[in-house]
């Protein structure tokens, strides 16, 4: 019988300090790859394969293919599963997840530009450019609801606070998405950057909440351009990012009319693009 893999695997370490070495416990936060395939009529196409935590998986899946512009709402897709493939070695059917779509005939997949191997580290090396973005015709953010600047600088520690699997290896990226009030609405954990925001995306498609113009991304490391394409996909106007921005992570929130938030942390962050979304306090007026 097949095991399904956890979130993290037990770990034997050698601890050396002050000279002195010492043997304990630890936790890893796993990482094994998952195959996404798509499924329509008698036909499957193998699509991507990306490292991951274990967890979430089906989010993940639904996720990137919105994230590509395959999948954009629910209502073409008929369910999400662990592939029963009799050729696949057991330990590797919780490694591939089959995406069936409710449709006699495979999507046109021209567009795709990743029938590629992703890795958790960088992501997608040489990702189309601005103009890609536009010709997928995704629609602009609203102007949507102003975020006081107090709301947002309390946003790394609650989702800090929330990250469970990150309080017991160390090792994950976060993405949480918030209301304009500050509430933490969902959090996801994942050894990929990019992972985490898909599973993030993927959780809305799958409870059926697209658009999100009126929600906060903040993620817990810098911004790429990649993570600005899922957010600009799944129409979230305002994007954080503990870390720096990338400059092409910029230009796409200016071109978009996204707000880009980075090197938020304590009472302090620099803002980017699309000022009119946060509000400042009123300067105090000189006597």
């Amino acid at each position: 019988m097949a095991l399904r893999p956890g979130s993290k695997t037990r770990a034997r370490v050698k601890v050396i300090a002050d000279a002195q070495a010492r043997g304990r416990g630890d936790y890893l936060a796993t990482e094994e790859p998952l195959e996404i395939r798509l499924v329509a009529g008698n036909a499957t196409e193998r699509l991507a394969v990306t490292m991951r935590t274990p967890g979430n998986d089906f989010e993940l899946a639904a996720g990137f293919l919105h994230g590509e512009g395959i999948l954009t709402g629910r209502e073409p897709l008929r369910g999400i599963s662990y592939c029963t493939d009799p050729e696949l070695d057991a330990e590797q059917r919780y490694n591939v997840v089959n995406v069936r779509l409710d449709g006699a005939a495979m999507p046109d997949l021209r567009g795709l530009e990743r029938h590629f191997y992703t890795s958790s580290a960088c992501g997608v090396c040489g990702k189309a450019s601005l103009d890609a973005i536009e010709l997928r015709g995704c629609p602009l953010p609203s102007p949507g609801p102003r975020v006081d600047a107090e709301v947002i600088y309390a946003l790394p520690d609650k989702l800090r606070e929330a990250q469970g699997l990150f309080e017991s290896t160390g090792g994950l990226h976060a993405a949480g998405l918030f209301t304009p009030n500050g509430e933490l609405e969902c959090l996801r954990e994942d050894v990929g950057r990019h992972n985490a925001v898909d599973k993030l995306v993927g959780w809305a498609l799958l409870e059926g909440r697209l658009q999100l113009a009126d929600r906060i991304l903040l993620v817990s490391g810098r911004a790429s351009f990649e993570i600005m394409q899922k957010a600009l996909a799944a129409g979230v106007g305002m994007v954080c990012a503990v870390s720096a921005p990338s400059s092409l992570a910029v230009d796409v929130a200016e071109r978009f009319g996204m707000t880009l938030v980075g090197f938020l942390r304590g009472r302090r962050f620099n803002l980017y693009t699309g000022h009119d979304r946060v509000l400042l306090p009123e300067p105090a007026e000189r006597s």
